[in-house]
């Protein structure tokens, strides 16, 4: 059995293009109803902002695994100088079922997050193509850094600006954000958010605050899901809401279930991932319509990935067998 860590996982690297195309893979798999994906329960006990999850699938297609991944997020954990979010994943052998895999490293977690929102703005610059883009991320913990990675991978010299917004100092060297002049550090997350054709928000905010209208075609990757004031947002996204699972992202005080609660909106009235890859849903929305993309976190995701990083580890000799 295989067993790789964060060290291993950095040792790999990450190609932003490939671990895009793993998360289409999965998409297609869902398309054609060759996954299983349970609704991920909640274990809460105590401080209940604190939650363990645990996110059980099955991928089939080139993927072909089945697993579970074991998340931990406890958010004072920043002022602990802890990790907000710990987890550990175990792959099985779909004919078996034994034990092929054991990722230990919440890394995983954040190279998935932002694969699927890398996803998303492929499909989104396929929809609406401009010459350069101006991206503002609003919370830039590891989350936000690792979207800004693969930003720059994805969209090259077609970046116009980046605009970065934290609540805590952002170490412009200790980041090696040093010479990069597209690079801006804002003062307020009203400046990331309104210079911006892409909104990023990566924060581990519990109510929300953004309640200025989006630009004109903007799209907004609600990551975080919980920073859009329902009434402030919704009339400008109303038509062109995705959302990665409709039942999984409804509930827990969402950005998506606020919209519902308050405004009414209902599943027949959002797109869904496969919306996106398989009909292209975002080149028929209104071209001035702002979209706005809430993934709550999908598990066929996080097996895709860490299978994709197991069969990676061992054509490249890395990480450690166990018996």
């Amino acid at each position: 059995m295989l067993y790789l860590n964060e060290k291993h996982v950095k040792q790999l690297g990450v190609n932003w293009h490939a671990t895009i195309e793993v998360i289409e893979e999965a998409v297609r798999c869902i398309a054609s109803e060759d996954y299983a994906q349970p609704v991920k329960p909640y274990l809460r006990f105590r401080d209940l902002q604190n939650r363990i999850i645990a996110m059980p699938a099955f991928v089939g297609g080139d993927v072909n695994s089945a697993g579970i991944k074991w998340i931990a997020s406890f958010p004072r954990n920043i002022e602990r100088d802890l990790p907000r979010a710990s987890s550990v994943m175990i792959l099985n052998d779909v004919e078996t079922g034994q034990p092929t895999a054991v990722i230990n490293t919440s890394l995983l977690s954040v190279i998935r997050t932002a694969s699927v929102t890398g996803m998303i703005i492929k499909h989104f610059i396929a929809a609406r193509p401009r010459p350069s883009y101006r991206i503002g991320i609003i919370g830039f913990g590891p989350i936000g850094q690792y979207h800004l990675q693969m930003c720059q991978q994805l969209l090259g010299d077609r970046i116009e600006s980046i605009t970065l917004y934290d609540l805590r100092p952002i170490d412009r060297e200790g980041l090696g954000l040093e010479g990069n002049d597209r690079i801006t550090i804002a003062e307020s997350w009203q400046q990331a958010y309104e210079n911006a054709d892409i909104v990023i928000t990566c924060t581990v905010s519990s109510k929300p605050y953004i309640n200025l209208p989006p630009n004109s075609g903007a799209l907004l990757l609600n990551v975080s899901l919980r920073d859009f004031e329902a009434e402030a947002i919704y009339p400008h996204v109303k038509d062109a809401i995705i959302v990665d699972h409709w039942e999984e992202v409804c509930r827990e005080n969402t950005d998506v279930e606020m919209m519902h609660l308050s405004m009414g909106l209902q599943k027949e009235g959002t797109r869904s991932i496969v919306d996106v890859v398989q009909h292209n849903c975002i080149a028929q929305f209104q071209s001035e319509a702002a979209v706005m993309f809430n993934p709550m976190g999908m598990a066929a995701f996080d097996i895709a990935i860490g299978q994709f990083y197991s069969r990676l580890a061992l054509g490249s000799g890395i990480g450690d067998m166990l018996e």
